[in-house]
């Protein structure tokens, strides 16, 4: 994949703003069960009441509660705090809040005060805790003292003594006289003792204990002001649920924008990819051609490149948001419950192990997928290419068994590893529900031991689902990467060949007027990695207004010699020139441009036989292209259509006559007007009358130019002006039929196996 990460270049914004997206996605998702829990701990358990600092509190209990703070503390709480009587201004409107004031005098916060985190609020918060203590442990007031208190905390019973410290026993305090009014009374040391025991006590509970106590007084203290606390309940929960719903929207936003953008993302990737690898190919020589079949081209350019489009997207939409999920969910869980972390712990490592195991089976398995569909397209490709061989020969049957092997190897090899994907699902799901039960039974005994809360246990499951469901994302990834690791090596393996045939930095230029003159000066070849030369020392020089025909026997080397002329291929030694300027030296664009070229097998596009034509010559006029139609003898079956040259040409020119495509071919080249022209063994597939007329037809049309022609057949070369003829790679004769016939014994049995004797004068 990193070989071709140039081709994500233009699409780096995209990758960055989706990255920014999904860190938003991540921490939205992240904040859920932190806000389900607050719901819980303080909109459930505490009635709303979230800060240990009172808004508003009656002025003997504030007094009370400053009791059990240092002189330093309480300076600043105090500081904190306005005194609001009966006859102040604002007193009507804290009256209304507070109905069950009655004209006593109340502390309120005021509004720049900042007590919460400071050492005076916690010290506050820690008086609070210790007066709800001394409730609990059974204060037994006057009659009328509980409701002037608003305490929850049940009076003892008479005879019970509690001690605090110091032996006070509560039941023996006067009638209507409270604890906090007796250690007003008390000597100092008396008094402070009594204090350091309360202390004592709180200090060996757990400090969220400590919390909860404080928080509970305060609510205490709310209602018995008259605040409507059921208000302050549903408030606070509404707006937390209000808070999940916007981060809900968030993420749903950001996940869509996310998705949005991978697909633009990956599509444009592929596109540009599937360019890249379709020029690279355009500008391989036939030296590069020979490196991969026609199939495995095929499927690295649609099959492999769509696999790298599909990952490519599901990697922006996992690969960064699967760690941030899985390290943010591992933070925030033990921010919950630092106890449970060891449960963690147990399920990644068994996370990691279930994916190691299966990536170690998956991996040699997705290496051999790409091999197998590049085998079942060659088989489905030779099938279709060649049907009507098969059928003359009644191998359908044959044919049958080599495909079915070949889908047999692929789809063994994908069930293989669907099925291994099928069997790490349900086990990955049986262990995150097997961790939901421990997390709940080991939750549940550290609530009772009031080392959690019951929102932060419900936390630490949504958080421990969170790190499940970020390795499944992950392990998804480790099952796809493979596979995708094989296509873009297969593609990046195309796209790394450098073409051998390429333009030179200054090349030169062929004259504005060319003639055509085209020359071989010991020209040898031999292909790529082969150890003898096919060609061996070849000179000949064909001058325009001349016919240059070359022929041989079988592999004499006749169609790789022209093929040098527009560098398909480029010579070992020698040179080739036009003109008196090395082909190696031209552009080739250009060169090409000078050569009117007809292959061996005529290759025809799907359109029209028009578009065809102009395929040589976009410019070209309906008079250019009605003069080339006649010439290569095609006009006459071409017009006999009611759509002339608008008639539908099928892909690779299937539904036209193997004489019609070469005709149609020959006249393609016509209509380029060229000053060179190669055709290589154009006429095997015409009767010998139209051959005759069709060269008739050529040398008038195109005597001025310089005409190659390639060729088995003697009647269509017999009159040329210059016949060549090649013999395993060697040049073995040169000269007119007439010359030949006498000089050459190679051309002279070509021709008697193939002309009666009075053809052949």
């Amino acid at each position: 994949m990193i070989k071709l990460a140039k081709y994500l270049k233009p699409y780096l914004f995209q990758v960055l703003l989706a990255i920014a997206l999904l860190f938003a996605q991540a921490n939205a998702d992240l904040a859920l069960p932190d806000y389900m829990s607050k719901i819980v701990n303080v909109g459930i358990q505490q009635g709303g009441v979230e800060s240990p600092i009172p808004a508003a509190m009656r002025k003997e209990k504030l007094e009370n509660a400053l009791l059990f703070v240092g002189e330093a503390p309480k300076a600043a709480i105090l500081a904190s705090y306005t005194l609001v009587e009966s006859g102040s201004p604002d007193y009507a409107g804290i009256a209304k809040k507070y109905p069950s004031l009655s004209g006593g005098s109340v502390y309120v916060l005021a509004k720049n005060a900042v007590l919460a985190g400071s050492d005076a609020g916690k010290s506050l918060s820690r008086s609070l805790a210790e007066m709800s203590f001394i409730a609990k442990a059974g204060s037994a007031p006057a009659a009328g003292q509980a409701q002037s208190s608003g305490s929850a905390a049940p009076a003892a019973t008479p005879g019970q003594s509690m001690s605090l410290g110091s032996g006070l026993d509560f039941s023996k305090l006067p009638p209507g006289m409270d604890l906090f009014t007796a250690l007003r009374m008390m000597p100092a040391a008396q008094s402070s003792a009594i204090i350091a025991g309360i202390r004592t006590k709180l200090d060996a509970l757990d400090p969220m204990v400590a919390d909860q106590a404080a928080i509970r007084a305060l609510r205490d203290e709310y209602a018995a002001m008259g605040a409507d606390t059921a208000s302050i309940q549903t408030l606070y929960i509404l707006a937390t649920g209000g808070y999940m719903l916007l981060l809900t929207l968030i993420s749903v936003i950001a996940t869509i924008l996310v998705g949005y953008l991978a697909a633009r993302t990956a599509a444009g990737f592929a596109r540009d990819l599937r360019r890249g690898v379709f020029v690279k190919v355009e500008n391989f020589s036939l030296a590069e051609l020979d490196k991969f079949s026609t199939a495995s081209l095929i499927t690295r350019s649609t099959n492999d490149i769509t696999q790298l489009q599909q990952v490519s997207m599901i990697l922006m939409r996992m690969v960064f948001y699967a760690p941030i999920i899985g390290i943010g969910g591992v933070i925030r869980a033990m921010s919950k419950a630092t106890g449970m972390w060891w449960i963690i712990a147990l399920a990644v490592g068994i996370l990691i192990a279930i994916i190691v195991t299966v990536f170690s089976i998956a991996l040699p398995k997705f290496k051999s997928i790409q091999k197998f569909v590049d085998g079942l397209n060659l088989v489905v490709r030779e099938n279709l290419s060649g049907m009507m061989v098969i059928r003359a020969f009644g191998m359908q049957g044959h044919e049958e068994k080599r495909f079915d092997e070949a889908n047999k190897k692929l789809t063994d090899t994908m069930l293989f590893v669907s099925r291994v994907m099928v069997v790490m699902m349900p086990v990955m799901m049986l262990v995150m529900n097997l961790v939901s039960l421990l997390i709940i039974w080991v939750g549940s005994h550290e609530v009772a031991n009031s080392a959690i809360r019951v929102g932060d246990m419900m936390a630490f499951m949504q958080y421990s689902m969170q790190i499940f469901f970020a390795f499944l994302m992950m392990s998804f990834m480790f099952i796809i990467l493979p596979r995708a690791s094989v296509s873009a090596d297969r593609v990046a393996e195309v796209l790394a060949v450098e073409p051998a045939i390429v333009d030179k930095a200054k090349p030169s230029a062929l004259p504005e007027k060319v003639r055509g003159l085209v020359r071989f000066d010991s020209v040898s070849f031999r292909y790529h990695g082969a150890s003898e030369d096919v060609l061996h020392d070849i000179s000949f020089t064909a001058k325009p207004g001349e016919t240059t025909a070359i022929i041989g026997t079988t592999g004499a080397g006749k169609s790789t010699l022209v093929s040098l002329i527009p560098r398909f291929y480029d010579c070992t030694e020698g040179s080739i020139t036009v003109d008196g300027i090395d082909v190696r030296d031209l552009v080739q664009k250009e060169l090409r441009e000078a050569i009117g070229f007809v292959p061996q097998k005529s290759n025809l596009f799907s359109g029209t036989v028009e578009s065809n034509l102009l395929y040589a010559r976009a410019s070209a006029s309906k008079a250019d292209m009605e003069k080339a139609l006649e010439t290569a003898q095609a006009l006459d079956f071409v017009m006999e259509k009611d759509e002339g040259s608008g008639v539908e040409i099928a892909q690779g020119g299937t539904n036209v006559s193997g004489g019609q495509k070469q005709r149609l071919a020959i006249a393609r080249a016509l209509v380029k007007k060229a000053p060179i022209y190669i055709f290589d063994d154009s006429f095997s597939a015409l009767d010998y009358r139209t051959d005759t007329k069709l060269r008739h037809a050529l040398k008038e049309e195109v005597g001025g130019s310089t005409v190659i022609i390639v060729t088995q057949r003697v009647a269509t070369i017999k009159n040329a002006d210059r016949i060549l003829v090649l013999d395993e790679g060697r040049l073995v004769g040169s000269g007119t039929h007439r010359e030949l016939m006498e000089s050459c014994e190679v051309y002279r049995d070509i021709a008697q196996s193939q002309l009666k004797k009075e053809e052949l004068a």
